[in-house]
This record gives C-alpha cells, structure tokens and sequence, in this order.
C-alpha cells in the first residue's frame, strides 16, 4: 500500500494562519471574550441579531443592529450602514468584539441601522470570492427593499426602521478594499440593479492595498502592531492568483490591468488613514487620484495612530472622531466630503 508524504506548509502567516499543501488551513484561535450583552455605560443601547443572507455558503451571514430607542411610531427611518470587517481576507468575523463594538457604535451613536456582513475567506476561497459576497450582500438589501415596498415578508427590523434610499458601505483595512471593489462593481453595472436602494457614499478605513513599487509609509515607517511588510507580502502571495504581483487588480487600484474609475459614475468617499500606518501612502495617493478625476473625496489623517485603530480601540478618542466623521457624511449624504481633504 503506498505512503504519501504528510502535506507540509506551503505559507505561514505567523500569529495568523498556516496554509497546507493539501489544501488544509490552521488559523490562530481568537482569546477574545464574548461580545457583552450592552455597551459600555453611558453608550446608547443597541440591539442586534444575526441571519444568513446566503444559504448557500456557511460563513455568508450577517449582524443587523438597530438602536433600541429607536421606533417607526415617529415614521422617522434611519439611514443604512453595510459594513465589512477587517482581516486581510484570510480572516475575521463580524463576530469579533473589535468589529461588533464599532457597529455598536455606529448603530447606537449616528444612529443608523448597521448590517455587518461576514463574505469568504482565503486561501479556502481565494478572490473574488469574498468580493462576490459584498455582491450578494447588497443584493440581499435590495431583496428586502422590495420586499417592503410590496409589504411581502421582509425582515421586521428593516421594515421598521431602514431608509433604503439612504444606504451607505463601509469598511476598514481588507473591508475597505471590498468597499472599493463594491463601488466599481456598482458603477459599472456588475453588481445588477438595486432599485428601490440607493448608496449615496462609500468609506474607506484604512484600506488594504497593495502594489509592486514600494511606497514611502512603506520604505520609512517600522512594522506596526498588527500589520508588516513580510506579512503583507505573505497576505497577498495567499490571496493572488498564482504568478500574480501585487499590481494585480486585486490589490493594486491602478495597476495596469485594474479598471479604469475616471469615466465611473462614483458616488461621495471617505478615505480614513492613519499616521503609522504602513499603508497610509497607497490610501493617500487613491484619495489624490480619484479627486483629480473630479471625484467626490475627504481624506482625513489620523495623527499618532496606526492601522485598524477603530476596531482596535472602538471606545477610543480616535474612534469618537471616527464616528463623528461618519454621522457627518451620512447625515450630509455625503455632500460634506465634495471638494475637501
């Protein structure tokens, strides 16, 4: 009877994953507690619950949160929020207390209804995968938009509270690429038609992208707490298709074979980066292009902070001025971002 040789590790990603020749895939186990039941005192209180948006696929479900003091008895609705969580595609869950608490934030303090949504992850499920499932989420919201305009059976807490021509995608560090690649998917027609929902923005915190030509964060700044430049490497090696450099589309928003965005119809952005970042340079210059393109963009730099300071410490003072930021935006419909930096 033959023997095969036991797989052996074809990336390691310390701290993160370790990725098998057969396939297989380890991830580090997560200490972090279980999400609390409410926020910390003095925080509105949010309620939230859990449905899969794709039965499809496993992992495809997703957190809705509604703020408890809010009620349809005024007929006032409340603006949308879908919002992709962070992990550089190979992990996280809006499961995670980082993640959860943010969309406690968001949900309790703008307030908005917040759909944080779980999508595929590599190297199980390489891209576009993940990207398809931003897809299908948005088109789940639309699913529900009809619904309620037919007054068929639509989720009660969209029903109630939801204002589907107010809808808004948000993301930080890989859920900000996804909030890229959404909007592109959007405006160039590939995502379908969302009638009767309209996203009037999109923001972008911190996002994760890539390219071959180092950039300056990159050369000058030391790794930071969560993100390095071997790390990123490994990331994107994990994610590419095979033979792939980091200007593919994938990765790099202006590599040579990446769509070209100056003739898409972009709806306002929100850049959010942060000093310390390593990767502040690449979301500074896609801030920089889009408005030479006559594109509606703000970009605001977050002094002393490093990547994923929101999720990190959502309670924070930093995190305050990212929700403040955001209420402005999407109670401005995104017309406070035209023309600023």
């Amino acid at each position: 009877m033959a023997s095969f040789p036991p797989p052996h590790v074809v990336e390691d990603v310390p701290g993160i994953l370790q990725f098998f020749s057969d396939g297989s895939v380890i991830r580090a186990e997560y200490t972090y507690p279980h999400p609390p039941l409410t926020p910390p005192p003095g925080q509105p209180v949010v309620q939230w619950k859990d449905i899969v948006y794709d039965a499809s696929h496993d992992v495809c479900k997703l957190r809705v949160y509604k703020p408890q003091a809010a009620s349809s008895s005024s007929g006032e609705k409340l603006p949308v929020i879908v919002y992709y969580h962070g992990g550089g595609y190979i992990m996280g869950s809006f499961e995670m207390p980082c993640f959860h608490d943010c969309c406690l934030r968001l949900a309790g303090e703008l307030p908005a209804v917040v759909i944080s949504a779980d999508y595929r992850l590599a190297p199980e499920h390489p891209l576009p995968a993940g990207l398809d499932d931003a897809a299908t989420v948005l088109r789940w919201v639309r699913d529900q938009a009809v619904a309620v305009a037919e007054d068929a059976d639509a989720d009660p807490w969209l029903a109630e509270l939801a204002d589907f021509g107010r809808v808004f995608v948000a993301g930080d560090s890989a859920g900000g690429g996804v909030v890229h690649h959404t909007a592109v998917r959007l405006a160039s027609g590939l995502v379908g038609r969302l009638d009767p929902v309209r996203v009037l923005g999109h923001v972008l915190l911190f996002p994760l992208f890539g390219g071959v030509e180092r950039t300056k964060s990159e050369l000058d700044l030391p790794p930071g707490p969560f993100i390095s430049l071997p790390v990123i490497d490994k990331g994107w090696r994990i994610l590419l298709p095979p033979g792939s450099t980091r200007d593919h589309p994938f990765a790099n928003p202006f590599g040579p074979e990446s769509p070209a965005m100056d003739g898409l119809p972009l709806p306002p952005m929100l850049v959010v980066i942060a000093e310390y970042d390593l990767l502040c340079d690449r979301a500074a210059d896609y801030a920089a292009r889009l408005k030479a393109m006559g594109k509606s963009v703000e970009l605001v730099k977050f002094d002393g902070q490093d990547h994923g300071f929101f999720s990190v410490e959502p309670y924070g003072d930093a995190g305050t001025e990212v929700v403040r930021l955001m209420k402005r935006f999407v109670y401005g419909n995104g017309g406070d971002a035209a023309g600023s930096n």
